[in-house]
C-alpha cells in the first residue's frame, strides 16, 4: 500500500494511538478498560484475510480455530530508518525480528505456550507490534473465530468458551466492535453480529465489514448494497465492503500491494458496487482510514472518563497503602518502641471490648446478652415441673415419713425434691459456660487479626495466649459453678424473702380465698403438707432468680473481665527478653500485597501523567 492509506490523515492521530499502546504496555489495562478495536467474526468469515490486508503481514491460517489467544496487532507507520520490523511479546517474553515471513511461526509458538498444543484457547494477550512505512497507524485486537461445532480434540463446550472470551472484550463501553461478515451469508443469522448487538443494542460502537463480494449469487447484489447503506441492520458506524486475496491468489503468492490494486479494480469494474468507492464504503484502504479515525475519536471521547477513573483508583490505593506502609523500623530501639505501640493499641482494644464500650452491630455484649437471656428463659421453663408435684408428694409421703405421729411434717421430703430439681440445671450451666467461652475467643481473636495481621509470629503467640487463658479460666469457672450448686443443695434463703415469694405464688395461683397472707407470726401453725407444692414453687422461684443473675456474673467475671486483665498483663511481658525482630517479622503475603499495591499505584501515576498531556 506504500503509505497511501494514511496520507490524508492528520499527523496528530499517531500520538493518541501511541498513548493507548503505552498505557497497555505499562499494564494499565489491568486496572481500567482502555479504548480499542476488537475484531470478531464467525469461522471462515474472512477475518484473517482482512487483518492480513490491513497489517501487511501473513497471519496464521488454516481450518478450525487458528486464533487461539487474543492477538493485539499494533501497527505503527514509520517514515524513515526501518523498512520492516516487528516485536512479539507475551507474559515476560519479548522477541524482535525483521523477517515478516516469521510472523506466523512466532504467533503459533506463543499460542502453543499459552493455550497448549492443539485446539484449546486462552485469554492471555499476545502483542505483535509492526513498524513499517507501508502500514497505517492503528491498533486492533484479533479474537478467536466463533465456532459452532467442536472438531476432533476440542472440548464439547468450545463454542461457549470462545463466546465467553469474546464477550469479555466486546461488552466494555470502551471497545469498538469490528464485525466481519461474508457477503454470501444471511447477515441476520451471523453469530458475530448477534453477539455485537447483545452488548451494543443501539449499534453505537459497532462497525461491520462485508467480505467475499465476489462470491455473491447473481441477482442478490442489491441486497448487499442495502446492507452497506444501513437499510437492513443499522449501525452508527456503518458498513464497509472489502475484497481480500482469495485462496488462489494466496497460493500464487500475489503480493498484498498488488492485491490492493486488484481490489480497487474489482470495485471499479463492478456495475453494482462501483458506487461504494465514491461513497468511501469499499476497499481495505478506506477501511483502515476509517478504523483509525474511529479509534482516535473514541480515544479522545474516553480520555476524560479514563482520567477520572485513574484518579479515583489512585486515591483508593493510597488509603489502602497507609495500612501497609506503617511497617516496623529496622533499628532495635525504634522496633521496640513500635512493638510497645502496637501492644498498647491491642490492649486498649481488648479493654474497650471487655467493658462493652465498642458499640457496633453484633458486638460482644449483644451476643452475651442473648445467651444470658436464653439461660434465663430456660430457668423459667423449668418452673413448670412443679405444676403436678402435689400428687407426687402425696403419693410418696409415707416413703419420707420418720418416727413422727400423723399430722407432723418431714422437712426431708421438701429438701430432696428441691435438690433433684436444682441438679438438673448444672449441665445447662456448663453448656452456657462453653458457649460464652467460644464467643469471647472469637471476639478476642478478631482483635488479634486486626492488630497483628501483618505479623504472623505475634499473631500466633497472642492467639495461643487467649486459648490458654480461656482454658485456665474455664477450669476456675467450672469449679465455681460446682461450688454454687453445692451451696444450692443447702436449701437456704432469708425468711422475709421466702415469705414474699410464697405470698406471690399463692396470690398468683389463687390458693387463698381472701387477702390473707403468710407471715412470721403464723409459723407455729404454718406447716401444712397440702401447701407443699406452693412452698416448693416459692423457694424454686428464689433459686431461679439467684441462678439467672449469679451464673452470668460468674462467667463474665472469669471468662471476660479476668481474661482481659490477664491477657493485657501477659502481652506486656513480651517486651522483656524477647526477640523483637522475630515478633515483628512480617507476613510474606503482606509484603507481596504491599509491593503489588505500590506497583499498581506506580503504573496508575504513570498513566495519569501521560493522559494529562492530552486533556
Amino acid at each position: 500500500m506504500k503509505g497511501e492509506v494514511h496520507r490524508h490523515l492528520e499527523e496528530s492521530i499517531r500520538p493518541y494511538i501511541d498513548l493507548i499502546d503505552n498505557l497497555r504496555s505499562v499494564g494499565i489495562h489491568k486496572d481500567v478498560p482502555l479504548p480499542h478495536i476488537a475484531v470478531i467474526g464467525d469461522q471462515s468469515s474472512g477475518k484473517s484475510s482482512v487483518l492480513e490486508a490491513i497489517s501487511g503481514v501473513a497471519l496464521p491460517r488454516g481450518s478450525g480455530i487458528v486464533t487461539r489467544c487474543p492477538l493485539e496487532l499494533r501497527l505503527k507507520k514509520v517514515t524513515s530508518g526501518v523498512s520492516w520490523k516487528a516485536v512479539l511479546s507475551y507474559r515476560d517474553k519479548r522477541t524482535e525480528f525483521v523477517d515478516s515471513s516469521l510472523v506466523g511461526n512466532y504467533i503459533e509458538a506463543a499460542q502453543n505456550e499459552l493455550a497448549g498444543k492443539g485446539v484449546g484457547i486462552c485469554d492471555e494477550l499476545i502483542t505483535l507490534e509492526v513498524m513499517s512505512p507501508d502500514v497505517c497507524d492503528l491498533t486492533l485486537i484479533d479474537l478467536p473465530g466463533i465456532a459452532r461445532v467442536p472438531v476432533k480434540g476440542q472440548p464439547e463446550d468450545i463454542g461457549i468458551q470462545i463466546k465467553n472470551l469474546i464477550t469479555k472484550f466486546i461488552e466494555k463501553p470502551e471497545t469498538i466492535n469490528l464485525v466481519v461478515v461474508p457477503c454470501n451469508t444471511d447477515i441476520a443469522t451471523t453469530e458475530a453480529l448477534k453477539m455485537a448487538q447483545e452488548v451494543d443494542p443501539e449499534g453505537k460502537r459497532t462497525i461491520a465489514i462485508l467480505t467475499k463480494p465476489d462470491l455473491i449469487d447473481k441477482g442478490t447484489e442489491r441486497n448487499s448494497l442495502d446492507i452497506v447503506h444501513n437499510k437492513v441492520i443499522p449501525l452508527h458506524k456503518g458498513y464497509i465492503m472489502v475484497k481480500c486475496r482469495g485462496q488462489q491468489q494466496i497460493d500464487e503468492n500475489i503480493p498484498l500491494e498488488e492485491a490492493a490494486q486488484m481490489e480497487r479494480d474489482f470495485f471499479q469494474k463492478h456495475n453494482d458496487f462501483r458506487c461504494l468507492l465514491s461513497e468511501e464504503k469499499a476497499t481495505i484502504k478506506c477501511l483502515a482510514s476509517k478504523l483509525t479515525q474511529h479509534l482516535v475519536d473514541h480515544i479522545k471521547k474516553s480520555l476524560p472518563q479514563l482520567n477520572e477513573q485513574i484518579k479515583k483508583q489512585q486515591c483508593d490505593l493510597r488509603n489502602v497503602l497507609k495500612e501497609y506502609e506503617a511497617g516496623p523500623p529496622q533499628d532495635p530501639k525504634g522496633a521496640k518502641q513500635f512493638l510497645i505501640e502496637i501492644l498498647t493499641r491491642f490492649n486498649d482494644q481488648i479493654k474497650t471490648l471487655s467493658l462493652g464500650e465498642k458499640i457496633i452491630k453484633g458486638n460482644l455484649f449483644v451476643q452475651l446478652r442473648a445467651e444470658y437471656k436464653e439461660w434465663n428463659d430456660h430457668l423459667n421453663d423449668t418452673k413448670t415441673s412443679f405444676n403436678h408435684l402435689t400428687e407426687e408428694l402425696m403419693a410418696c409421703k409415707e416413703e419420707y415419713r420418720g418416727r413422727e405421729l400423723p399430722g407432723f411434717s418431714n422437712y426431708k421430703m421438701f429438701e430432696v425434691h428441691l435438690q433433684k430439681q436444682v441438679a438438673t440445671l448444672k449441665k445447662p450451666a456448663i453448656d452456657l459456660l462453653n458457649t460464652i467461652k467460644g464467643i469471647i475467643i472469637e471476639q478476642f481473636t478478631d482483635v488479634v487479626n486486626q492488630c497483628f495481621q501483618k505479623y504472623p509470629v505475634l499473631l500466633v503467640i497472642t492467639t495461643d495466649k487467649i486459648y490458654n487463658l480461656q482454658s485456665n479460666q474455664q477450669d476456675k469457672a467450672e469449679q465455681r459453678i460446682s461450688e454454687q450448686f453445692e451451696m444450692e443443695n443447702m436449701i437456704y434463703t432469708q425468711d422475709p424473702i421466702y415469705l414474699k415469694a410464697l405470698n406471690e405464688i399463692t396470690s398468683k395461683e389463687k390458693f387463698l380465698d381472701s387477702k390473707e397472707t403468710f407471715s412470721e407470726e403464723q409459723f407455729p401453725v404454718f406447716d401444712i403438707k397440702s401447701k407443699y407444692s406452693e412452698m416448693l414453687k416459692a423457694y424454686y422461684e428464689i433459686v431461679v432468680q439467684r441462678m439467672a443473675d449469679q451464673l452470668p456474673m460468674m462467667i463474665s467475671l472469669f471468662m471476660l473481665k479476668q481474661t482481659a486483665h490477664l491477657l493485657s498483663t501477659d502481652m506486656l511481658s513480651l517486651l522483656d527478653g524477647t526477640d523483637v525482630s522475630e515478633l515483628l517479622s512480617e507476613n510474606s503475603e503482606i509484603s507481596i500485597r504491599r509491593r503489588d499495591l505500590q506497583a499498581r499505584l506506580d503504573r496508575l501515576s504513570i498513566a495519569q501523567e501521560k493522559i494529562s498531556h492530552f486533556i
